[in-house]
């Protein structure tokens, strides 16, 4: 008999996330050191929080993988786990915050979130009642359970045990399918036009309908490109070569034409064509998005706001379905102002593998690098040489609709941007205009933005703002106009290498989905 999603669920849940090894350490409840799971490292996380926070998490653990005890109590008792170490992220400087609160945010969740997924089993135990009105796993369970679980992985991170990291990966994915499953039972129910509408499940047909399943084709003029950079096609800077000579793209980064330059921008066409995510599994369609996200419940992160430099600007967690319709799918009226959203920088695809697997990592990743021009500036130098050698690149989501921004900044990282939807201007000026640019440095509350510019390259343009900003940001920063950039629009299915070190401005000229590989 085969077993269900359900079962299976539960199952990861108890052996894994209310695992005994996870709370079992003798400076908490008392245990011999033998006993202990020496690879798990939870347990001397969480001593610090206390001996009766550590023996109320055990205790909270056990009742939940026996399903003894009552179950409003102990989710309400894990919520007060989590309230607690939730305040203390708000005492430090979150870069700040000790190890154990974080662990026991994490700890507390996994234990939520295995109390909810067997809440039916739970609830008849301590009822004793068949007819018992929690029901199996329902759209409302689902949602507090995605809530709880994302909230741990936005506020904690990833758990650094791989086996961990893969158990929420697996809890996740069979919470995918018995959404899906849920989905199935009530297609049958409703009426065509009904499903028409935005919809959380994903058909390929839909394509050949007449099934508007786009985003919006709002688009922002594109400025003139004064420097444009070159670009080539993926077969004519080829990685391998068979005689063992340089491949075209390790000379380009490292036998550059003009060494007070250094390494160049170059856009490359046709190296992502086959990416399921621009063919069979197309991230152009909001209904393909939002079924991959749980029916749209996964949290993100999102910017809201012109620019981060800007004194408006602010961030928050939503549902990727309120992110896409509020943001996304909902152009702003004639005459209205309304605040852009952007899924920016956010680490999407350890938190959603599946969508991971819809992309590759581009060959020109793993192309040795050169160090930083010597004109950089001292500051990412020194970055640069303390960071490790990555062993994969940092891969990150830019998200959002026509008009987010970029501020003039640099990163520590060569960088490849892959355009997977839509299309972007970028503005790149080389590290020897660096101080024609008038970089930050240590700002209130120390925070270091020595790698942004003080310049808004829109105001100084003239695209946003008046005219009187325009001539006070000229006025303030006289240097900057004279500073030559090279530009480029990157279309849909196109990849700009940016070298270590390149100021770049970014700015979306339509709904927009790139990915950018950042490695040393």
């Amino acid at each position: 008999m085969q077993v269900s999603n359900k079962q299976n669920l539960i199952d990861v849940c108890l052996q894994t996330f209310c695992s005994p090894s996870r709370t079992k350490d003798p400076s908490i409840i008392g245990v011999s050191s033998e006993s202990l799971n020496s690879s798990d490292n939870t347990s001397k996380l969480l001593a610090p929080c206390g001996r009766s926070i550590g023996k109320l998490l055990a205790h909270l653990s056990t009742s939940i993988r026996t399903q003894t005890g009552k179950q409003e109590l102990t989710l309400q008792r894990l919520d007060d786990l989590l309230a607690l170490a939730k305040e203390k992220f708000y005492a430090f400087p979150f870069k700040d915050v000790p190890e154990c609160w974080r662990a026991l945010f994490l700890e507390a969740s996994l234990l939520k979130f295995s109390a909810l997924a067997s809440r039916k089993s739970f609830s008849l135990n301590e009822k004793k009642d068949k007819d018992s009105n929690f029901d199996v796993i329902d759209d409302r369970v689902i949602d507090q359970m995605v809530e709880t679980m994302d909230m741990a992985l936005i506020m904690v991170g990833a758990p650094a045990s791989e086996a961990m990291r893969l158990a929420i990966d697996c809890a996740m994915n069979l919470l995918q399918k018995i959404h899906e499953e849920i989905i199935d039972d009530d297609r049958s129910t409703q009426s065509p036009m009904k499903r028409q509408k935005l919809s959380c499940s994903y058909s390929p047909s839909r394509s050949t309908s007449s099934y508007q399943d786009r985003f919006p084709p709002i688009s922002i003029t594109s400025p003139c490109l004064l420097n444009p950079i070159s670009r080539v096609t993926s077969n004519e800077i080829n990685i391998d070569n068979d005689d063992g000579s340089m491949d075209k793209f390790a000379k380009h980064m490292h036998q550059p034409q003009d060494r007070t330059l250094g390494a160049e921008p170059l856009i490359i066409t046709g190296s992502i064509d086959s990416w399921p995510a621009r063919n069979k599994k197309p991230w152009s369609s909001p209904s393909y998005l939002l079924s991959k996200t749980i029916g749209g419940r996964r949290l993100v992160p999102i910017e809201v706001g012109r620019s981060y430099v800007d004194s408006g600007w602010g961030q928050k967690i939503v549902t990727f379905k309120d992110f896409m319709t509020e943001y996304m799918l909902s152009p702003a009226k004639e005459g209205e102002a309304k605040e852009t959203g952007y899924l920016a920088q956010h680490n999407l695809f350890s938190q959603i593998p599946s969508l991971r697997n819809n992309i590759t990592i581009p060959d020109y990743c793993y192309v040795y690098p050169p160090q930083p021009h010597f004109a950089c500036s001292p500051v990412l130098k020194e970055k640069y040489a303390q960071m490790e050698e990555l062993e994969e690149p940092l891969i990150n989501a830019w998200f959002g609709p026509a008009g987010t921004i970029s501020p003039l900044h640099t990163d520590p990282y060569h960088n490849i941007l892959a355009q997977v939807v839509g299309k972007k201007y970028l503005r790149l000026y080389p590290p020897r205009e660096t101080p024609k640019l008038y970089a930050r440095g240590i700002e209130e509350g120390g925070v270091d933005m020595s790698n942004t510019s003080e310049v808004d390259i829109g105001v100084l343009e003239g695209w946003d703002g008046t005219v009187e900003e325009q001539q006070e940001e000229r006025k303030k920063f006289p240097d900057a106009e004279s500073a030559k950039y090279w530009d480029c629009v990157l279309e849909e299915g196109e990849v700009l290498y940016i070298p270590v070190g390149w100021w770049h401005y970014v700015r979306g000229l339509s709904a927009s989905f790139s990915v950018s590989f950042w490695w040393n």
